[in-house]
């Protein structure tokens, strides 16, 4: 087994989400929170991670697989975070080293933020150490307490706070690193002598201080970082926050954002050198696009998208699972779907490809070099050979130009 392995907690149910989905399902710019955590545990060399899901498990299960590197442990009964903790421990009692343990519903987390755990906890030789956030407004959170000399002393729950306890501004976000013995030796003494009656690992880090153990708090954890997602509201802002972190990433690579405001970029989505996306344009799904392309304004690009160099996509046009050759033009009012088109091909004004019969979807393939009048409609499924030229107002289908013969294929028209 690894030197170092993740717990990360996905089973509860949050009620005001309001949902029958798993919590940690729900997307933040195109991808699961869970996703984020995951992401983040492999960044800093965790080879094998347990998720413990309960509630919607089989959601969960179903949308992330079975990774080489995930084992999925059940919290049948949400008893609390200790508890959920101590599910993991027929497969982890026996381990020698560290233990992260992070919540699933924390998509904002840093790769960053777990390598400065992992370095103080190396450096300080700690039995636990937690990275903490200090807040404007702590509301909702954990409690920090500290002795005079600064040293962490314990975690009190923000509804067992005393008023004293509630003006602390230094939160517990939920990120810790255990010695993975000494976590599972306190869980065992934990209680749910709370106003919840939940079984707590916070109190699990209590009793590790009392116990004598060395235990570590540093403030590592960036304000925003420290959002966990328990409502729609804090979805969107979640939402918002990693909206501006894709896009700062992307204008650092060289793409440039005219209105980042009036903008959504989902965060799969990958963008050459010297693109240009225009205001509201929204970009969903795992698309790619080359260099020098301009996107926008008022475009959307679906998934399976795939956009080569130099492509221009104008005012109100749709792109879904297609591929745009190098030089492809469709400036204004266009749906492309289910599509491959060549190089150089000109899509004019409200040109569209009909791409589903009714049953299913069908593709259609378009040659280099083609001119698409305005307002054509090109019924899928359908080739279309290079240089082929469709009239304005065109309506073509594979059986019309099966039909016209060969000139069909040089000169479609009306």
């Amino acid at each position: 087994m690894a030197d170092r392995v993740a717990i990360i907690l996905a089973a509860g149910v949050s009620s005001r989400m309001n949902t029958q989905m798993a919590k940690v399902l729900h997307e933040v710019c195109g991808r699961p929170m869970l996703a984020y955590v995951l992401d983040a545990c492999r960044e800093v060399g965790v080879s094998k991670v347990y998720v413990v899901v309960g509630f919607a498990a089989a959601q969960v299960q179903e949308r992330f697989g079975n990774g080489s590197d995930v084992v999925w442990v059940r919290q049948e009964r949400q008893l609390g975070t200790a508890h959920a903790v101590l599910c993991c421990k027929e497969h982890l009692e026996d381990f020698e080293c560290e233990t992260l343990v992070l919540c699933g519903d924390g998509p904002l987390i840093r790769a960053e933020t777990l390598r400065t755990l992992i370095e103080k906890h190396e450096g300080g030789q700690s039995a636990a150490i937690l990275a903490t956030a200090v807040l404007e407004d702590p509301t909702g959170y954990g409690r920090i307490v500290r002795d005079a000399y600064g040293n962490i002393q314990g975690i009190v729950e923000d509804s067992d706070c005393t008023k004293e306890q509630r003006a602390i501004n230094e939160v517990n976000p939920s990120y810790y690193l255990f010695n993975n013995k000494v976590l599972f030796s306190a869980l065992d003494r934990v209680r749910p002598d709370n106003v919840k009656g939940e079984y707590y690992l916070t109190d699990a880090l209590s009793g590790i201080i009392a116990t004598g153990h060395k235990v570590l708090a540093v403030t590592a954890v960036r304000p925003e970082e420290a959002m966990g997602v328990n409502s729609r509201a804090q979805l969107s802002a979640a939402s918002k926050i990693m909206q501006r972190r894709v896009q700062q990433t992307l204008m650092e690579n060289g793409v440039t954002i005219v209105d980042p405001d009036n903008t959504w970029i989902d965060a799969r989505a990958q963008i050459g050198q010297d693109t240009v996306i225009e205001p509201f344009t929204y970009i969903h799904g795992e698309v790619e696009i080359g260099r020098s392309c301009r996107v926008g304004p008022f475009a959307y690009l679906r998934e399976g998208t795939v956009l080569e160099d130099d492509v221009v996509l104008g005012v109100y046009t749709e792109v879904k699972n297609s591929t745009l050759s190098e030089g492809v033009r469709a400036r204004h009012h266009s749906f492309i779907g289910d599509a491959t088109v060549g190089r150089n091909v000109n899509v004019g004004a409200g040109s569209i490809t009909a791409n589903y019969d009714g049953r299913k979807v069908n593709r259609t393939q378009i040659g280099d070099n083609c001119y698409i009048g305005s307002g054509a409609v090109l019924i899928a499924p359908l080739e279309l050979r290079a240089g082929s030229h469709v009239s304005a107002g065109t309506v073509v289908s594979q059986e019309s130009i099966d039909k016209l013969g060969e000139k069909a294929e040089s000169d479609v028209s009306t």
